[in-house]
Protein backbone atom coordinates (compact mmCIF):
# COMPACT_ATOMS: atom_id res chain seq x y z
CA UNK A 1 0.00 0.00 0.00
CA UNK A 2 1.53 3.43 -0.51
CA UNK A 3 -0.72 7.29 -0.84
CA UNK A 4 -0.63 9.16 -4.03
CA UNK A 5 0.10 12.67 -4.03
CA UNK A 6 -1.69 14.50 -6.43
CA UNK A 7 -0.31 17.93 -7.54
CA UNK A 8 -3.56 20.16 -7.94
CA UNK A 9 -2.63 23.56 -7.55
CA UNK A 10 -1.61 25.39 -10.30
CA UNK A 11 -2.76 28.23 -11.56
CA UNK A 12 -2.55 27.27 -15.34
CA UNK A 13 -2.11 30.45 -16.57
CA UNK A 14 -1.41 29.80 -20.46
CA UNK A 15 -4.25 27.22 -20.43
CA UNK A 16 -6.67 30.39 -19.02
CA UNK A 17 -8.38 28.27 -16.14
CA UNK A 18 -8.53 25.65 -13.84
CA UNK A 19 -7.04 22.87 -15.92
CA UNK A 20 -7.24 20.63 -13.12
CA UNK A 21 -10.42 20.09 -13.92
CA UNK A 22 -10.78 19.78 -17.66
CA UNK A 23 -12.90 16.78 -18.40
CA UNK A 24 -10.79 15.13 -21.09
CA UNK A 25 -11.89 11.52 -20.80
CA UNK A 26 -15.11 9.62 -22.97
CA UNK A 27 -17.22 10.02 -19.08
CA UNK A 28 -16.39 13.80 -18.48
CA UNK A 29 -13.20 12.40 -16.16
CA UNK A 30 -10.40 14.95 -15.53
CA UNK A 31 -7.33 13.83 -15.85
CA UNK A 32 -6.56 13.55 -11.88
CA UNK A 33 -9.61 10.99 -11.80
CA UNK A 34 -7.53 9.08 -14.13
CA UNK A 35 -4.58 9.81 -11.71
CA UNK A 36 -6.45 8.22 -8.72
CA UNK A 37 -7.73 4.90 -10.28
CA UNK A 38 -5.24 3.80 -12.38
CA UNK A 39 -3.07 4.40 -8.71
CA UNK A 40 -5.90 2.37 -6.77
CA UNK A 41 -5.15 -0.31 -9.35
CA UNK A 42 -1.49 -0.50 -8.85
CA UNK A 43 -2.08 -0.38 -4.76
CA UNK A 44 -2.62 2.72 -3.75
CA UNK A 45 -4.83 3.31 -0.56
CA UNK A 46 -4.77 7.04 0.38
CA UNK A 47 -4.70 10.07 -1.96
CA UNK A 48 -3.52 13.27 -0.57
CA UNK A 49 -4.95 16.28 -3.02
CA UNK A 50 -2.77 19.44 -2.67
CA UNK A 51 -5.18 22.51 -3.71
CA UNK A 52 -5.68 26.35 -3.35
CA UNK A 53 -7.79 27.55 -1.20
CA UNK A 54 -10.39 29.06 -4.01
CA UNK A 55 -10.43 26.01 -6.00
CA UNK A 56 -10.77 23.47 -2.90
CA UNK A 57 -14.85 24.05 -3.20
CA UNK A 58 -14.29 23.37 -7.09
CA UNK A 59 -12.53 20.28 -6.26
CA UNK A 60 -15.00 18.40 -4.01
CA UNK A 61 -17.65 19.42 -5.82
CA UNK A 62 -15.89 17.48 -9.67
CA UNK A 63 -15.87 14.74 -7.33
CA UNK A 64 -19.39 14.88 -5.70
CA UNK A 65 -20.96 15.01 -9.13
CA UNK A 66 -19.30 11.98 -10.18
CA UNK A 67 -20.70 9.82 -6.96
CA UNK A 68 -17.77 10.25 -4.77
CA UNK A 69 -14.13 8.81 -5.00
CA UNK A 70 -14.09 5.04 -3.63
CA UNK A 71 -15.33 4.54 -0.04
CA UNK A 72 -11.57 2.08 0.08
CA UNK A 73 -9.16 4.78 -0.42
CA UNK A 74 -8.46 7.43 2.35
CA UNK A 75 -8.49 11.28 1.36
CA UNK A 76 -6.88 14.24 2.06
CA UNK A 77 -6.99 17.80 0.58
CA UNK A 78 -3.85 19.91 1.61
CA UNK A 79 -4.54 23.73 0.52
CA UNK A 80 -0.48 24.72 -0.24
CA UNK A 81 -1.56 28.45 0.24
CA UNK A 82 -1.66 27.92 4.16
CA UNK A 83 2.03 26.44 4.13
CA UNK A 84 4.78 28.84 4.31
CA UNK A 85 4.71 32.30 3.45
CA UNK A 86 1.57 33.16 1.37
CA UNK A 87 1.90 34.78 -2.12
CA UNK A 88 -0.56 34.87 -4.91
CA UNK A 89 1.69 32.32 -7.12
CA UNK A 90 2.49 29.39 -5.75
CA UNK A 91 5.98 28.35 -4.51
CA UNK A 92 6.35 25.31 -6.73
CA UNK A 93 6.14 21.26 -6.91
CA UNK A 94 9.03 20.96 -4.71
CA UNK A 95 7.07 23.17 -1.89
CA UNK A 96 3.50 21.67 -2.40
CA UNK A 97 4.94 17.52 -1.88
CA UNK A 98 6.61 19.45 1.13
CA UNK A 99 2.77 21.08 2.32
CA UNK A 100 1.69 17.57 2.29
CA UNK A 101 4.02 16.08 4.79
CA UNK A 102 1.68 15.88 7.44
CA UNK A 103 -1.06 14.08 5.59
CA UNK A 104 1.54 11.42 4.43
CA UNK A 105 2.09 7.93 5.59
CA UNK A 106 4.90 5.74 4.44
CA UNK A 107 6.03 5.67 1.03
CA UNK A 108 4.23 7.72 -1.96
CA UNK A 109 4.07 8.58 -5.33
CA UNK A 110 3.71 11.98 -6.76
CA UNK A 111 2.09 12.83 -9.96
CA UNK A 112 0.68 16.12 -11.69
CA UNK A 113 -3.06 16.44 -11.80
CA UNK A 114 -3.20 17.66 -15.61
CA UNK A 115 -1.01 14.76 -17.04
CA UNK A 116 -2.05 11.46 -18.29
CA UNK A 117 0.55 8.77 -17.12
CA UNK A 118 -1.17 5.75 -17.82
CA UNK A 119 -1.85 2.47 -15.73
CA UNK A 120 1.69 0.60 -16.38
CA UNK A 121 3.58 3.78 -15.26
CA UNK A 122 2.21 3.13 -11.42
CA UNK A 123 2.29 0.07 -12.16
CA UNK A 124 5.97 0.06 -12.45
CA UNK A 125 6.42 2.44 -9.71
CA UNK A 126 4.42 0.67 -7.21
CA UNK A 127 6.06 -2.83 -8.16
CA UNK A 128 9.75 -1.04 -6.80
CA UNK A 129 8.09 1.73 -3.80
CA UNK A 130 7.68 -1.57 -1.54
CA UNK A 131 11.93 -2.50 -1.71
CA UNK A 132 12.72 1.60 -1.67
CA UNK A 133 15.09 2.76 0.95
CA UNK A 134 15.03 5.80 2.64
CA UNK A 135 17.88 6.85 0.80
CA UNK A 136 16.16 5.98 -2.78
CA UNK A 137 13.61 7.26 -5.18
CA UNK A 138 12.40 6.38 -8.10
CA UNK A 139 11.15 8.03 -11.23
CA UNK A 140 9.23 7.04 -13.91
CA UNK A 141 10.64 7.94 -17.27
CA UNK A 142 8.85 8.27 -20.97
CA UNK A 143 9.81 7.65 -24.03
CA UNK A 144 10.28 10.91 -25.91
CA UNK A 145 8.43 10.05 -28.44
CA UNK A 146 5.50 8.86 -26.67
CA UNK A 147 5.59 13.04 -25.12
CA UNK A 148 5.20 14.92 -28.21
CA UNK A 149 2.07 16.68 -29.43
CA UNK A 150 1.78 16.36 -33.20
CA UNK A 151 2.42 20.22 -33.57
CA UNK A 152 4.60 23.23 -31.43
CA UNK A 153 7.49 22.63 -28.94
CA UNK A 154 7.96 21.74 -25.90
CA UNK A 155 10.52 21.50 -23.14
CA UNK A 156 11.56 18.19 -21.55
CA UNK A 157 13.41 17.18 -18.94
CA UNK A 158 16.25 14.66 -21.16
CA UNK A 159 17.27 11.73 -18.21
CA UNK A 160 20.97 10.82 -17.91
CA UNK A 161 20.74 7.04 -17.07
CA UNK A 162 23.22 4.64 -16.19
CA UNK A 163 22.04 1.44 -16.38
CA UNK A 164 18.27 1.82 -14.12
CA UNK A 165 20.31 4.93 -12.18
CA UNK A 166 19.50 8.39 -12.92
CA UNK A 167 23.01 10.49 -13.12
CA UNK A 168 20.96 13.69 -13.80
CA UNK A 169 18.48 15.76 -15.73
CA UNK A 170 18.92 18.35 -18.13
CA UNK A 171 16.03 20.71 -19.22
CA UNK A 172 15.70 20.74 -23.20
CA UNK A 173 13.63 23.68 -24.55
CA UNK A 174 12.28 23.94 -28.17
CA UNK A 175 11.83 20.36 -28.56
CA UNK A 176 8.87 19.02 -31.64
CA UNK A 177 7.77 16.21 -33.11
CA UNK A 178 9.39 17.66 -36.50
CA UNK A 179 12.86 18.90 -35.37
CA UNK A 180 15.18 17.36 -32.56
CA UNK A 181 18.27 15.62 -32.78
CA UNK A 182 17.46 12.78 -29.63
CA UNK A 183 16.73 9.21 -30.48
CA UNK A 184 13.31 8.73 -30.10
CA UNK A 185 13.54 6.30 -27.08
CA UNK A 186 15.56 8.55 -25.18
CA UNK A 187 13.99 8.73 -21.27
CA UNK A 188 12.37 11.99 -20.33
CA UNK A 189 10.50 12.90 -17.14
CA UNK A 190 7.26 13.79 -17.01
CA UNK A 191 7.15 14.46 -13.20
CA UNK A 192 6.12 10.87 -12.08
CA UNK A 193 7.64 10.15 -9.02
CA UNK A 194 7.91 7.35 -6.20
CA UNK A 195 9.94 8.75 -2.13
CA UNK A 196 10.17 7.43 0.84
CA UNK A 197 8.97 9.63 3.69
CA UNK A 198 12.59 10.71 4.65
CA UNK A 199 12.85 12.85 1.96
CA UNK A 200 9.84 15.12 3.12
CA UNK A 201 12.91 16.47 6.00
CA UNK A 202 14.78 17.03 2.77
CA UNK A 203 12.49 18.96 1.27
CA UNK A 204 12.28 21.51 4.64
CA UNK A 205 15.66 22.01 4.75
CA UNK A 206 15.97 22.96 1.10
CA UNK A 207 13.16 25.17 1.31
CA UNK A 208 14.12 27.05 4.10
CA UNK A 209 17.57 27.59 2.11
CA UNK A 210 15.43 28.79 -1.47
CA UNK A 211 13.43 30.78 0.92
CA UNK A 212 17.06 32.38 2.07
CA UNK A 213 18.16 33.11 -0.94
CA UNK A 214 15.24 33.74 -3.44
CA UNK A 215 12.12 34.31 -0.67
CA UNK A 216 11.91 38.01 -2.07
CA UNK A 217 11.37 36.99 -5.86
CA UNK A 218 7.58 36.80 -6.65
CA UNK A 219 8.10 34.41 -9.70
CA UNK A 220 11.08 32.05 -8.66
CA UNK A 221 9.75 28.45 -7.59
CA UNK A 222 11.35 25.58 -5.29
CA UNK A 223 11.02 22.66 -7.83
CA UNK A 224 11.07 18.93 -7.22
CA UNK A 225 13.53 18.04 -9.90
CA UNK A 226 15.63 20.77 -8.67
CA UNK A 227 15.16 19.52 -5.06
CA UNK A 228 16.11 15.72 -6.23
CA UNK A 229 19.10 16.99 -7.98
CA UNK A 230 20.14 18.49 -5.14
CA UNK A 231 19.85 15.61 -2.90
CA UNK A 232 21.60 13.91 -5.25
CA UNK A 233 25.25 15.93 -5.73
CA UNK A 234 24.84 15.77 -2.50
CA UNK A 235 25.14 11.71 -2.65
CA UNK A 236 22.26 11.70 0.03
CA UNK A 237 19.85 10.54 -2.82
CA UNK A 238 20.03 7.63 -4.91
CA UNK A 239 17.54 7.78 -7.97
CA UNK A 240 16.39 4.39 -10.24
CA UNK A 241 14.12 4.54 -13.34
CA UNK A 242 11.63 2.59 -14.20
CA UNK A 243 10.56 2.55 -17.64
CA UNK A 244 7.03 2.59 -19.26
CA UNK A 245 5.96 2.38 -22.76
CA UNK A 246 3.00 4.54 -21.87
CA UNK A 247 1.74 7.70 -23.99
CA UNK A 248 2.23 10.21 -21.94
CA UNK A 249 -1.28 12.94 -22.60
CA UNK A 250 -1.61 16.74 -21.03
CA UNK A 251 -2.39 19.57 -22.31
CA UNK A 252 -0.70 22.93 -21.72
CA UNK A 253 -3.33 25.13 -23.98
CA UNK A 254 -6.87 25.19 -24.77
CA UNK A 255 -6.23 24.14 -28.47
CA UNK A 256 -4.41 21.11 -26.59
CA UNK A 257 -8.07 20.13 -25.03
CA UNK A 258 -9.50 18.50 -28.31
CA UNK A 259 -6.22 16.45 -28.97
CA UNK A 260 -5.84 15.33 -25.38
CA UNK A 261 -9.85 14.32 -25.49
CA UNK A 262 -8.66 12.09 -29.07
CA UNK A 263 -6.04 10.24 -27.58
CA UNK A 264 -7.97 9.58 -24.18
CA UNK A 265 -10.70 8.40 -26.59
CA UNK A 266 -8.92 6.04 -28.69
CA UNK A 267 -7.49 4.18 -25.49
Amino acid sequence: MFTLVVMAAGLGSRFGGTKQLARVGPNGEAFLDFAIADARAAGANRVVLIVRSDIEADVRQHFAARGGLPSDLDVAYVRQDEHGPFRPKPWGTAHAVLSAAEAVSGPFMVCNADDYYGPTAYAALARAIHRMADDEAWLCGYRLDHTLPGEGTVTRGVCQVDDDRLTGIVEQEGISRADHTFPEDTLVSMNLWAFSPAFLDALEVGFTRFLDQQGDNPTSEYLLPHAVAAEMTKDALTVKVATTEETWIGVTNPDDLEVARAALKSR
